[in-house]
């Protein structure tokens, strides 16, 4: 619904910016998608909605989730169009996203795009899909991969070297560590609690000053009750 907001907003005040919303096949199942689309299709907001369908809502497989042969075509329940595409091939969503996002400019409204993919790792670190999916049915994803794919496709095209790819690798590998070691080196730092009220609004709300002071009054008390214990 915030992408609806955003691109009926944009349509309200005469811009060409485009909202875009990014969920998974999951999403698909709650109540928020069907009632943005619809807002989408009967205001013609510049909102584009894709869908990575990687086939699992965690565990719970695509099959369960619907009855409809793609998700794409729930599109045209709410007026709009909705296209599939392969999700492992960059350039065929980039064709697709760039075509969209054209309609949208042009006042023609909103589009639905699904992308077909795998999730080739766990969800989350509590997740262990070797309960519930086979490692055979993974195996074919690998051959799919959109970066090695991209990549064979750029050298093929002589737009890009073996040994530049391998350069920006070993770039993309240190800056990643870098940011863990980072992280990690904050977190031996205790968090403050009243950091949790920053950068969330541009100005405070009355309410949540309100809830500011009265932790930092709470947490005064407890400084004091402690130093004199």
């Amino acid at each position: 619904m915030h992408a609806v907001d955003l691109g009926w907003a944009a349509r309200y005040r005469q811009t060409d910016n485009v909202a875009m919303a990014f969920f998974g096949d999951g999403a698909t199942s709650e109540g928020d998608f069907h009632e943005g689309l619809n807002f989408a299709g009967v205001f013609r907001a510049p909102a584009i909605f894709v869908c990575q369908n990687n086939h699992w809502a965690i565990s719970l497989p695509r099959s369960k989730q619907t009855r409809s042969q793609t998700l794409a075509q729930k599109a045209l329940a709410y007026g709009m169009p909705g296209i599939q595409v392969d999700g492992n091939d960059i350039l065929a969503v980039y064709a697709a996203a760039r075509e969209a996002v054209d309609r949208a400019r042009a006042g023609d409204g909103p589009t639905l795009i699904e992308c077909v993919t795998c999730r080739m790792a766990v969800h989350t670190t509590a997740d262990d899909p070797k309960r519930y999916r086979t490692a055979e049915e993974v195996e074919p994803w690998k051959e799919r991969d959109p970066i090695v794919r991209f990549q064979k496709y750029l050298v093929e095209k002589g737009l890009i070297s073996e040994d530049k790819i391998a350069g920006l690798e070993s770039e993309v590998m240190d800056e990643i560590q870098s940011a863990i070691d980072r992280a990690e080196e904050q977190m031996k730092t205790p968090a403050d609690p009243i950091d949790m009220f920053k950068h969330a609004y541009a100005e405070m709300p009355p309410f949540l000053k309100e809830q500011k002071e009265a932790l930092e009054r709470e947490l005064a008390e407890r400084a004091e009750e402690a130093n004199h214990g």
